[in-house]
């Protein structure tokens, strides 16, 4: 009788654990699978995050500059994350697209640090939705103005997904240390990216642009305060480079018409990927 109790007890235990590891077995397939994709990906997407006051449509000229005078032909997807976290999407990634363009926008687009902060968890949810959908394993970012500043936040406090690189980031006038033109005087939120620089990803390589009128500022952001990104960046990650522009168009809002922005645009988001080839994709001069 007792052996009979051990035996049904045996099946039991071991329909129990076969039951229980199912889930387990179906999770790490998928997981596998899921990881198996983003590793054969070839699309390596321009991120772009527009700068406080601007909406998803920002770029919307700056795509079309692009493609028309490189004779590209490269998708525009706009992602606008609303205060409730909800998610509104417009435009498509055309089908063997390797190097679409998706920007991220938000329905709080208004300025200051505490919005900054909120923005950059807004921007986690839309970049998880986004890695989830398309399997990328690599990206360029953008950002103008407060959106490298968001980048920023979003760097050192939430991008940790080690299946994904970043290789490269672009931005234009950001304020790292708002409107202070003294670097000696610095704003909590400049404070803040330094004391959490360790978090940056260490293999980045940044191109931060200022424009300027008579060497101070483009209109509304300090030199001096764009500068302020090198006691974030510099010698954290693998390289930081500052570049201004003058003349024509070197304004802050301006800045992203610039005949000599889109150059640089179009050479450091455009013409590398992940194996370092500079070959512009998605070419058709039809």
């Amino acid at each position: 009788m007792t052996n009979k109790k051990n035996f049904k007890y045996l099946v039991f235990l071991a329909l129990f654990l076969v039951i229980l590891g199912i889930p387990s077995y179906l999770w790490n397939k998928n997981s596998v699978k899921t990881m198996a994709g983003r590793y054969n990906s070839p699309m390596s997407p321009i991120i772009m995050i527009p700068g406080s006051s601007a909406s998803a449509n920002r770029f919307d000229n700056l795509v079309k500059t692009v493609n028309s005078q490189y004779g590209e032909r490269h998708s525009l997807l706009k992602l606008t994350v609303h205060t409730n976290d909800k998610i509104t999407y417009s435009g498509t990634i055309r089908t063997g697209d390797t190097r679409p363009f998706i920007v991220v926008g938000f329905q709080n687009n208004k300025d200051g640090y505490d919005n900054i902060k909120k923005q950059a968890r807004w921007f986690n949810i839309a970049f998880d939705q986004l890695k989830q959908r398309y399997r990328f394993n690599n990206f360029n970012a953008f950002g103008h103005s407060n959106g490298g500043l968001i980048w920023t936040y979003y760097l050192e406090h939430y991008f940790n997904d080690d299946t994904i690189d970043v290789n490269q980031m672009l931005t234009v006038g950001s304020p790292y240390n708002f409107e202070e033109k003294d670097p000696n005087k610095r704003t909590q939120m400049l404070n803040d990216f330094i004391k959490h620089q360790d978090k940056l990803p260490a293999d980045l390589t940044y191109y931060s642009i200022a424009g300027t009128k008579l060497y101070t500022d483009d209109g509304i952001v300090p030199l001096g305060s764009v500068d302020s990104g090198k006691y974030i960046f510099e010698g954290v990650i693998k390289h930081y480079t500052l570049i201004t522009l003058t003349g024509n168009k070197a304004e802050h809002s301006d800045m992203i018409s610039n005949s000599q922005f889109v150059t640089l645009f179009h050479q450091y988001m455009i013409g590398n990927n992940k194996n370092g080839q500079n070959q512009p994709p998605n070419k058709n001069p039809r």
